[in-house]
């Protein structure tokens, strides 16, 4: 085991899939000369050449396009958005093409390619630089979305989906990139799509979560624990496919479920995670599932309100109050 940051993981699985892999290349803002809008494509311009490391003008639909069209002759391109907020400008190229052409070439052409980027609240970058962009995308068949929050995750996930025949959309959090972690020191390691992750075990509530919130969701479970309160937290890692399997067995263990997530309330992730765990589980549960997500505006740039908008530990534990009667 090897201990790395975030970014580095992610550094990691790009070199040994490109090095493993002469058809998988990358492309993006700022990956080369500039080493990485947030350094995590750093040293590899040098290491692979401006040939199979690309830097691309700001102008996301026209090269995502191309990347969709190179995927479709045989390459495995990496796209990096500077952030998944600026995806929306690609919006027709990955949800019309790369998510449908499987489908309508009937299995005769396939799309493996990876879009990845930074995803949801940084730190006062102001409201277009702080979307949770990945329930818009999850929405659509085709397209497989996976979040992680860890360094082994970063790594392992991103490897699972450079081999990938099909379209794959990797967030990241920009909060994350520092974060340290052990990272098995094996080239072959991978982590599936579609199988959750129990984060901390526990036996009273379930606090379902992914990405940066994941983190929040363990800093929520000690306050509880010294609350005499068992929380287990569950890391989704993967949105589409979801591990239903994992959310009925939480569910089944501790009778009472808080879905935690960046994004707004209405529609997206946490709704459908919250559908899945009532639809499924309905008879394991002892209370309706309360979620916790952004409020429903626009995110401010002031620190205070910014504050307020994004899941915080408080609003976590006043969620638990309410599942388990505690008030």
């Amino acid at each position: 085991m090897t201990k790395m940051r975030v970014r580095e993981a992610l550094r990691a699985a790009m070199i040994e899939e490109m090095d493993r892999d002469p058809s998988v290349f990358l492309l993006g803002e700022e990956v080369g000369h500039y080493q990485g809008a947030y350094k995590v494509t750093e040293g590899m311009l040098a290491k692979f050449g401006a040939t199979r490391v690309i830097d691309t003008p700001i102008a996301e639909s026209g090269f995502a396009g191309l990347a969709i069209g190179a995927a479709m002759v045989g390459l495995r391109p990496i796209v990096e958005f500077m952030t998944w907020n600026f995806s929306s400008v690609a919006f027709d190229q990955i949800v019309n093409s790369a998510a449908k052409i499987r489908q309508m070439s009937g299995g005769q052409l396939h799309v493996p390619i990876v879009f990845r980027a930074p995803n949801g609240s940084a730190r006062q970058v102001g409201s277009q630089h702080s979307h949770a962009m990945e329930h818009f995308y999850a929405h659509v068949p085709g397209l497989k979305c996976v979040a992680p929050a860890t360094p082994a995750d970063a790594y392992g996930m991103l490897k699972t989906a450079i081999r990938d025949d099909d379209p794959v959309l990797f967030f990241e959090s920009e909060t994350l990139y520092s974060l340290s972690g052990e990272v098995p020191d094996d080239p072959a390691f991978t982590v599936p799509f579609g199988q959750a992750r129990v984060a901390r075990e526990g036996a009273d509530v379930s606090l379902i979560s992914y990405s940066r919130v994941v983190h929040t969701c363990l800093e929520a479970a000690d306050a509880l624990a010294k609350q005499g309160i068992d929380a287990e937290v569950i890391d989704l890692r993967s949105l589409r496919p979801l591990d239903e399997a994992a959310l009925v067995a939480t569910v089944s263990r501790t009778h009472r479920a808080v879905v935690v997530h960046e994004g707004w309330p209405y529609g997206g992730v946490g709704a459908e995670i919250v559908d899945r765990v009532q639809r499924l589980a309905f008879d394991q549960l002892d209370a309706p599932v309360e979620r916790v997500c952004f409020l429903d505006v626009p995110m401010p740039y002031n620190a205070a309100l910014e504050r307020l908008v994004i899941p915080q530990v408080d609003r976590v534990l006043e969620a638990v109050k309410t599942v388990t009667y505690a008030r």
